[in-house]
């Protein structure tokens, strides 16, 4: 087989100290296989030391490259930062938590070395998953397919290989909110899904809160789907549909029974009814109208404090005029 090529790996890291070590143990030796190898850690805001250990890996192995936010900035935009400076032939992305086996690598690469340019995987179901997680992340799938037209499958996770070509396009996005789960099906290419199923969390525990993952499903909908604005246009027509045949009943009620229809609990329900309603409308508009006024700030999506590994290449601007070092190729 040639393996005359170069493979990037990157990994976001938030406070994954204790799994850094280890996950390098492993790959290492399957990645020393090829030609040419670069793991690239995301440090993203991390205060529990996982830079210094960076930092004394890059020492040891050239290969070991990091990128240090100054903040958070999350997860997607980590792996977005990655893909920024990656200059493999090919880009696998995994989490540090080694959930992500990365003994599954070599397979990504058959894979791809065969004509795919996507090589994906989906979660299968694992006993180490609570009953919470398991519903909520099936409520968020289900969400995610009936507004928008992306086909995301469930269990669609960020454990995948992208081809060169794929990742130049991604760089090309503009936006700085990203949703990268939906991003790659709606790129489209050649893909190939992997099924797996989860290994156990080496040490810690998930860095995914519920407020992260219900920002993710909000990140999710708003990229890719309009039809909550729709959505929310039908049930305003609907209740005035609703409201407008009470008002003929009530008239006919007075015109031809001499009735007059009482009932102050039930104007009260109808009238809070319409008005929930009605905040309703105005906090999904207020969603889409905050995602705009975000992205038209024009702010980078991230800001680094450090790096290693990486010389200051070719000065690149985007929409965001933010700047991209660049291996040298």
């Amino acid at each position: 087989m040639n393996k005359d090529f170069k493979i990037s790996v990157v990994i976001p890291t938030f406070n994954e100290v204790s799994n850094i070590g280890m996950l390098v143990s492993k790959a290492l030796p399957i990645l020393e296989n090829y030609a040419e190898y670069e793991m690239i850690f995301i440090d993203d805001g991390s205060t529990d030391g996982s830079l210094a250990v960076l930092k004394r890996l890059h020492e040891l192995n050239e290969n070991i490259k990091y990128v240090s936010f100054s903040r958070n900035f999350g997860h997607q935009m980590a792996l977005r930062a990655g893909i920024d400076y990656a200059t493999g032939d090919c880009i696998i992305t995994m989490d540090a938590d080694l959930q992500h086996p990365p003994e599954m690598i070599p397979g990504f690469v058959e894979k791809w070395m065969e004509g795919y340019e996507i090589v994906y995987t989906v979660r299968e179901e694992s006993d180490d998953e609570t009953y919470f997680k398991k519903i909520s992340s099936s409520f968020f799938y289900q969400v995610i397919k009936f507004v928008t037209d992306i086909p995301i499958e469930k269990g669609a996770a960020d454990f995948r290989l992208i081809d060169r070509k794929v990742a130049d396009y991604i760089i090309q996005l503009k936006e700085k909110d990203l949703f990268l789960r939906g991003v790659i099906p709606w790129l489209g290419f050649k893909q190939y899904r992997i099924d797996y199923t989860p290994a156990v969390r080496y040490s810690g525990k998930t860095k995914y809160s519920l407020k992260k993952m219900l920002t993710l499903a909000a990140t999710g909908i708003t990229s890719f789907s309009t039809k909550p604005l729709y959505m929310s246009a039908f049930l305003g027509f609907l209740m005035v549909g609703i409201s407008a045949f009470y008002g003929l009943y009530a008239l006919f009620q007075h015109l031809f029974n001499h009735n007059v229809i009482t009932g102050w609990a039930s104007i009260i329900i109808f009238t809070s009814l319409i008005g929930g309603i009605q905040l309703m409308m105005i906090g999904v508009i207020g969603i889409y109208l905050g995602k705009i006024f975000q992205e038209m700030k024009g702010r980078p999506g991230y800001v680094i404090q450090d790096y290693a590994g990486f010389v200051r290449g070719k000065q690149v601007f985007s929409n965001s005029e933010k700047y991209n070092y660049r291996n040298k190729a």
